[in-house]
């Protein structure tokens, strides 16, 4: 019979859009002993929050958190809201009792994300950090590959993750662009997602040394009472110049514990590139590729096949063989961005079911923090940095 779990969300926007429908839609296709129930969402504006409960389909809303962590009937609680306030609800969430989902990054420094998994473990919470990008079929199978051997020792991890939406310089200050609200920029929000693939595919970093760049220094602040991200109207662009604090692009080279060599590149600034996120990795037996907007393809190379047949293959992650694909659809039909959200919720509930931590959890988090925390003494010394 199945266990139900309340779950108070606090954030509504575009990440709380995809953490709703991945709750409303687990139970639809994955079969788990405890399911989930959209019961409270949160939000400080409440015509906005109210309108997000009717169309996200959460039972009722609140506009404080502090209330709703500390409700009797709440028994999971889903943070995604700005990076600076991820710390202090995820402890009074812990505090309170609650299981706990945060987006990540997981804070905005590494000793604030220590405080949370610390307050996690000795509330005994379960908790985990939505790097939804491990649930992407395609890379559970890269992970597969490499367990098995098939490329054989690791030499070189690289990735990319490709962004374009910030280029137009009249784009407002919103708090993406603002340290004490966001930690970091694009090294933060998308070096957070390769640091945490390389730590899954390849393992822990050994050092690092990098590079950042802010290329509009200011832009205009808002003058509305909500900041958004998207459908900014040219009234909410005008105002007076702000100071941008966080970077606009980050690249930093890397080395593994294991020996293999990395490099990495984040940008805002890549024409074209709505949501490019790509990597490599060669072995000693052979090549991984992988690239989120073809999202559905693992390409393959072994240096096994015979002289004459070598080369890359595409394969095409949608068989039930295939991690996750089970319980979509049949051979062929692919899925979407929006599903590595629910594999996220599913992976959540079945270790509430098996009564074990879910991966990555905090402390994924906070070794992801580290790495970030570390390029970013070494840009500022100009040199090698150890993670530690």
């Amino acid at each position: 019979m199945a266990k139900e779990i309340n779950v108070g969300m606090v954030g509504y926007k575009f990440m709380g859009k995809a953490h709703s429908h991945a709750y409303r839609d687990v139970a639809m296709f994955f079969e788990t002993e405890t399911v989930p129930v959209t019961k409270v969402i949160c939000g400080r504006t409440e015509t906005a929050v109210s309108e997000a409960a009717r169309r996200f389909g959460w039972e009722t809303y609140e506009t404080s958190w502090e209330k709703l962590v500390q409700r009797q009937d709440i028994g999971l609680v889903d943070i995604n809201t700005p990076n600076s306030t991820h710390r202090e609800i995820a402890v009074a969430a812990a505090k309170a009792g609650k299981h706990i989902l945060c987006e990540k990054p997981l804070a905005v420094s590494l000793a604030e994300a220590e405080e949370m998994l610390e307050a996690a473990k000795e509330a005994g919470v379960k908790h985990m950090v939505c790097f939804n990008y491990r649930k992407v079929p395609a890379v559970g199978l890269a992970k597969k590959l490499i367990e098995e051997g098939r490329v054989g020792k690791i030499y070189h991890f690289r990735a990319q993750y490709l962004q374009d939406w910030v280029t137009d310089p009249e784009f407002p200050l919103v708090w993406r662009f603002k340290k004490e609200e966001a930690g970091a920029g694009a090294h933060g929000d998308l070096n957070s997602h390769i640091i945490d693939l390389a730590r899954y595919l390849v393992g822990d970093f050994a050092k690092v040394v990098g590079m950042q760049e802010t290329f509009i220094k200011k832009r205009p602040e808002l003058e509305v009472s909500e900041e958004l991200t998207t459908g900014l109207t040219a009234e909410s662009r005008r105002g007076k110049l702000g100071e941008v604090t966080v970077d606009d692009a980050t690249l930093f080279l890397a080395r593994f514990k294991s020996g293999a060599l990395g490099c990495f590149e984040v940008t805002r600034f890549a024409n074209g590139r709505r949501n490019g996120l790509r990597f490599e990795i060669n072995g000693s037996k052979g090549s991984l590729l992988f690239e989120l907007e073809n999202m559905n393809e693992l390409w393959f190379y072994s240096c096994e096949d015979p002289d004459g047949m070598q080369g890359f293959r595409k394969i095409l992650v949608s068989e039930a063989t295939h991690p996750y694909i089970e319980a979509w659809w049949p051979p062929g039909h692919i899925i979407g961005y929006e599903h590595t959200f629910v594999h996220v919720v599913y992976d959540f509930m079945k270790a509430l079911d098996e009564d074990r931590m879910p991966t990555p959890n905090f402390a994924d988090g906070v070794e992801c923090q580290r790495v970030l925390e570390a390029v970013e003494k070494s840009v500022k010394e100009e040199r090698w940095v150890e993670v530690r």
